[in-house]
């Protein structure tokens, strides 16, 4: 089958698209022909190896699983022995490591069933971003209705579902983002957008999710309530050895010394999450916005473009 992999960390020059074999399906495997794969963040980690601490999980000299991707909506192909909640022919998403091709096989345990009012593209913008969004808000940030919530990164991956969720929630919420992006944020149902070009973050909010990085802990402590959260998503930021890893564990030991909570979020959802997105999607409340499309052959411009940090919404390669 076709596949985007790599044998060596790098920029996108160590991309290729090749013939690889096609996965086998153990006994609670699905095997999925690939529609649509979403283009996350965590794909150009895997492909630089950073943050450098990152490859003694990833793989020292070279990452472990060679094809690149992550989340993936397609069609069953074959199911193994053990799983019954799926056949072949359903349509179906979710995360599998090496959704950048033909064809990937996953545990059924981190699939669903597609919403069927979403496309085949929509869905797979969907389960890391999605999860990322909906863990951070009710999970960590314990989101209540009529709390007042801050989203910093608003126009984003994480962000833009963020917005979404947290409106399901009743939320007040406010997104932060440049003006270019002002009028995508609040067709959202942002109540208020801060262009962060030209405005300083002012106001005092319960929770605060923060999927961007770049602002110093002091000052978004000073904008939380006396009781509120701060829930630290964005992985872009600091050196590149410990990235933002730094500034989570810095946010971790300072959490008992005051009546704010400092939580991050420094690992994916749990995947039964993903059944929670599903019904979100189903009802409307949820819907993941495509920026643009590229083509299986095109991936290295898609991660190219994700890394330059305009995305709107998210970006989404088309396989089949």
């Amino acid at each position: 089958m076709k596949a985007i992999a790599q044998d060596a960390y790098g920029t996108v020059d160590v991309l290729s698209y090749t013939d690889v074999p096609t996965p086998e399906t153990g006994p609670d495997g699905v095997l999925v022909r690939v529609r649509a794969a979403g283009v996350d963040p965590s794909v150009w980690h895997m492909m630089t190896g950073e943050p450098l601490v990152a490859r003694l999980a990833l793989g020292l000299r070279m990452p472990r699983e060679r094809v690149r991707g992550w989340d993936v909506c397609g069609t069953v192909e074959a199911v193994g022995p053990q799983v019954t909640e799926f056949r072949p022919g359903d349509e179906v998403f979710g995360t599998v490591p090496g959704s950048f091709a033909e064809f990937a096989c996953a545990p059924a345990a981190k699939l669903a069933h597609k919403p069927v009012n979403l496309s085949v593209e929509q869905a797979a913008a969907l389960p890391i971003s999605g999860m990322t969004a909906l863990s951070g808000l009710r999970d960590a940030g314990r989101i209540e209705a009529g709390q007042r919530v801050l989203i910093i990164g608003a126009s984003g991956g994480v962000g833009h579902l963020a917005v979404q969720v947290a409106k399901h929630y009743g939320a007040e919420v406010t997104g932060v983002c440049s003006g270019s992006s002002a009028a995508f944020v609040a067709g959202l149902g942002a109540d208020h957008v801060i262009d962060c070009t030209t405005e300083q973050l002012t106001g005092h909010y319960d929770l605060i999710l923060d999927m961007a990085g770049n602002r110093p802990l002091p000052l978004l402590r000073s904008l939380l309530t006396g009781t509120g959260t701060l829930v630290l998503g964005g992985g872009e930021g600091g050196g590149r050895w410990f990235g933002a890893l730094d500034r989570f564990l810095r946010a971790q030991a300072l959490s008992p010394f005051t009546r704010r909570r400092l939580r991050s979020l420094l690992a994916l959802p749990k995947p039964e999450t993903l059944h929670t997105l599903a019904e979100l999607a189903t009802s409307g409340a949820v819907i993941p916005r495509i920026d643009r499309t590229y083509a299986l052959p095109e991936a290295a411009a898609a991660i190219t473009y994700l890394a330059a940090g305009h995305t709107r919404g998210k970006s989404v390669i088309v396989v089949s």
